[in-house]
């Protein structure tokens, strides 16, 4: 497999864990904000955290296997690079909701796109799964 393949097969891998992830994320916060009446910013960080939960596990054992980093090291780099994620989340969900008027979860669904391919990817594969 050439790196250029590599690289490619790594994208795929973690936006497929992603979008898995985002699906359980999702939910979570529709069942908090819509089913339990909690305020969406807090949803949002709870649903983040449990789709950072996921998305750990299937990027450990599926997209970036083989990492050169101890499973150890891996989850201490996952939490930091995780925390950064969900204050992002949080933090663009709030603006997009409060400051552009954008329904919540529209705001969720663009946040999470541009969280998950510009800032998730790129910390993923370079930092925690470092090859």
């Amino acid at each position: 497999m050439t790196k250029k393949d590599f690289w490619l097969t790594n994208l795929f891998r973690h936006q497929v864990a992603g979008a898995i992830a985002f699906l359980v994320d999702f939910v979570v916060f529709v069942i908090l904000t819509d089913l339990l009446n909690l305020w969406y910013v807090p949803s949002t960080a709870i649903g983040a955290l449990v789709g950072a939960v996921l998305n750990f596990t299937l990027s450990t054992y599926w997209a970036f296997s083989g990492s050169k980093n101890s499973l150890k090291n891996q989850m201490f780099k996952y939490v930091l690079v995780s925390a950064g994620s969900i204050l992002l989340n949080t933090l663009f969900v709030y603006l997009f909701t409060d400051f552009l008027s954008f329904d919540e979860k529209l705001s969720k669904l663009i946040t999470a796109i541009l969280i998950g391919s510009l800032y998730n990817f790129l910390l993923m594969r370079n930092f925690v799964f470092k090859k």
